[in-house]
C-alpha cells in the first residue's frame, strides 16, 4: 500500500485550520449537544435555510465546526428575541458583509501591487541628469 505526501519524521501532515473548520464530522445528535439544542431544532433550522449540513452518501447529516459556530450564532440571535426569519436575514447580511470585506481587501492588495509596478516602471524610465546637462533656468 503506497503512502502519499507523508512526512519522514513520522508526524501526520497538518490540515489547515480553515479546512478543519469545514470538515463535516459530527452526527446530528453530537452537533445538537455541542450547540445545546434538540436534534429536531437542527432539522427545523435546516428547513428554514439557516443551516446546510453536509450529507453522507446514505443521506445522513454531518456537521462541521463551522456549522456548530453557526448554530451558536443562531442561538445568540434567538435569545435576543429575533424570530427565525430575522435570524436568517441577519446571517445573510453578515455573510454579505464578510464577502464584501474580503473583496475590498483583495482590491486593496491589487491596487498596492499596481502602484508598486507603476513605481518600478517610473524608476526604469527616468534618466538622471547631472549639472551641465540641466537647462540654466533649472540650475540653482
Amino acid at each position: 500500500m503506497a503512502t502519499r505526501n507523508r512526512p519522514t519524521d513520522g508526524k501526520e501532515p497538518r490540515e489547515p485550520a480553515a479546512d478543519r473548520a469545514h470538515r463535516a464530522v459530527y452526527v446530528i445528535s453530537v452537533a445538537a449537544e455541542l450547540a445545546g439544542v434538540h436534534p429536531q431544532t437542527l432539522r427545523i433550522y435546516e428547513r428554514r435555510g439557516l443551516l446546510d449540513p453536509a450529507r453522507t452518501g446514505g443521506g445522513s447529516r454531518r456537521y462541521s465546526e463551522a456549522d456548530i459556530a453557526q448554530l451558536r450564532r443562531i442561538q445568540e440571535l434567538t435569545a435576543e428575541g429575533l424570530n427565525l426569519e430575522g435570524v436568517r436575514r441577519i446571517l445573510e447580511l453578515e455573510g454579505e458583509v464578510a464577502r464584501l470585506r474580503a473583496e475590498v481587501e483583495h482590491v486593496k492588495r491589487e491596487a498596492a501591487e499596481a502602484l508598486r509596478e507603476t513605481h518600478r516602471h517610473y524608476r526604469r524610465d527616468l534618466v538622471p541628469l547631472s549639472g551641465p546637462r540641466l537647462p540654466a533656468r533649472w540650475r540653482h
